[in-house]
């Protein structure tokens, strides 16, 4: 038995039917790669079952002391079944691209069996009018619990079931796993007792090793290098709220190289930069087309990953995060971009000084019944709707592969991600990187994002009108910023620029979309 950290086990504490914890990703392959030309379910099954061994978190499940007194436990199911987490559906015709993304979201919102291995694929066929994508596509729509993984973790499990080519080798390694007998309560009560009495321990080692970096931050504020003026809590919008039950779904797709053109404009800026002005660029435009812009900026939190070499496999999360405020008060592209970078390095200089593996290590000083307790509550009473909010979103990236991706000998040609939502923090933005492509997805709680067409056409928007302002033009000069480029999303399907459906294969790249409608969502 492997014990959860206290990290990993707010998850499990967070977890209600209106906020299910877990993660995911949403793989598109072209299946003309594959042997044959097509991928059969039973080949996606016995494909899977052949690399369980790939990933502890295949066939692990959670088992919870009795009255949260500790901490879960992980164990080795011994009753894994693949079949109950591999599903299968399909489109209706004609299978574009705002019908996969209504699916995607009710596949999300639907909580996990916590008495199973918290993990879930589900092939989803009949993508045969998605622009950029050839006739009789599939998506691979993938759910695993915050607890098991995070997004780093994620991407170990990932590669269990990707090869680099479509020759569908088996593993050369033997898959010698073991179930687990259920434990008893007996000796979960006596586990739990005995970490009661170490818990003192723990703590003063870990405010011990915080010390140092609080003299630290606190040497580097009163010499003027780290500044203090943006830690205050968040202004309050339509996402920091209660959230529901039900959740939208969306992917807007942009060329890396687009990207990294784009930091050049600031020195010393990174693509995560970039990213986050752009994010920020597209949350003022939703937001003051609906007369709801703060005139503070908005924040995000961005998570940090703390994994030593030897950890890259291991289960769970070790991350930190930073909170940086997104420029959301500047109308000017590119003095967004100089002010996001300017916030995040002074974030992470904040961040090192403190020491982000001592930020993580926090987590383990919060009693588990206590956490759970809170966590609860936190919910029930309804406590996000009374108090500004920490952050006001999420923006988590994940890099993935730069060289083609294979999972049943079918080509992968776009990859994008799903990611929790909470009370108090009902939007998120997963960031996935693929060959040429870095696409910024984001899930959200249906009543606060309606329209999610109307988000995606904003952040596009807010891409060309950062790439106008710091991309060269042939002639080496900066391209000007259109001053009223920014269209109207909410009224017209204009502003969503909807493409003609191709019957035709085009470039391998993340698919386009339809005209968008009024709604997407889970019910």
């Amino acid at each position: 038995m492997l014990q959860l950290s206290g990290q990993d086990a707010s998850f499990v504490y967070l977890e209600t039917p209106h906020t299910p914890m877990h993660i995911g990703s949403v793989g598109i392959y072209d299946p003309s790669t594959a042997p044959g030309g097509f991928v059969r379910f039973k080949d996606v099954l016995s494909f899977i079952e052949s690399r369980l061994g790939g990933a502890r978190s295949f066939r692990q499940r959670l088992v919870r002391v009795p009255f949260d007194l500790d901490h879960p436990y992980w164990i080795e199911d011994p009753e894994f079944d693949i079949e109950f987490h591999v599903r299968h559906i399909a489109l209706p015709k004609p299978g574009d691209w705002r019908q996969l993304c209504i699916q995607v979201a009710r596949l999300h919102s639907r909580p996990m069996d916590l008495s199973k291995p918290l993990w879930e694929f589900t092939v989803v066929e009949g993508l045969d009018n998605v622009e950029g994508l050839p006739p009789g596509c599939f998506a691979l729509v993938s759910k695993v619990h915050h607890a098991a993984i995070d997004g780093m973790s994620g991407v170990e499990m990932s590669a269990a079931v990707h090869d680099l080519d479509a020759s569908m080798k088996p593993p050369e390694k033997a898959d010698e796993w073991q179930p687990e007998n259920m434990p008893n309560v007996a000796d979960l009560l006596t586990r739990s007792y005995f970490n009661s009495l170490r818990q003192p321990m723990r703590v003063m080692e870990t405010i011990g090793r915080s010390l140092p970096g609080m003299a630290k931050l606190a040497a580097t504020v009163s010499k003027g290098d780290v500044s203090i003026a943006n830690t205050k809590m968040a202004p309050k919008t339509r996402f920091n709220g209660k959230v529901s039950a039900h959740r939208v779904w969306d992917a807007v797709p942009f060329k890396l190289a687009d990207i990294r053109a784009m930091k050049e404009a600031v020195a010393d800026a990174t693509v995560n930069d970039v990213i986050l002005a752009i994010v920020g660029g597209g949350l003022r435009q939703y937001l003051d087309d609906k007369g709801e812009l703060p005139k503070e900026s908005l924040t995000a939190m961005a998570p940090i990953s703390v994994r030593g070499e030897g950890e890259k496999a291991a289960l769970g999360n070790l991350v930190s995060a930073m909170v940086i405020p997104l420029g959301t008060h500047i109308a000017d592209p590119m003095e967004r971009l100089q002010y996001v970078h300017d916030q995040a390095v002074n974030s992470k200089a904040m961040t090192n000084a403190v020491g982000a593996r001592t930020l993580a290590d926090y987590s383990q000083l919060i009693p588990s019944g206590l956490a759970g307790l809170a966590a609860r509550l936190y919910t029930r009473v309804g406590a996000a709707n009374t108090h500004a909010p920490v952050f006001n979103t999420v923006v988590t990236n994940v890099p993935g592969s730069r060289v083609p991706m294979y999972f049943c000998g079918a080509r992968m040609v776009a990859m994008y991600g799903t990611a929790p939502v909470f009370d108090s923090m009902g939007l998120i933005n997963p960031v996935y990187s693929y060959g040429d492509t870095i696409a910024v997805s984001f899930t959200c709680d249906r009543n606060m994002m309606p329209d999610p067409e109307n988000y995606a056409a904003a952040l596009r928007s807010s891409f060309e009108t950062l790439k106008a302002a710091t991309v060269a033009t042939p002639a080496g000069k900066p391209k000007p910023a259109p001053a009223a480029a920014r269209p109207k999303a909410a009224a017209k399907p204009k502003a969503a620029k909807p493409a003609t459906p191709r019957k035709t294969a085009a470039k391998q790249t993340a698919p386009g979309r339809k005209p968008a409608v009024r709604k997407q969502g889970a019910k």
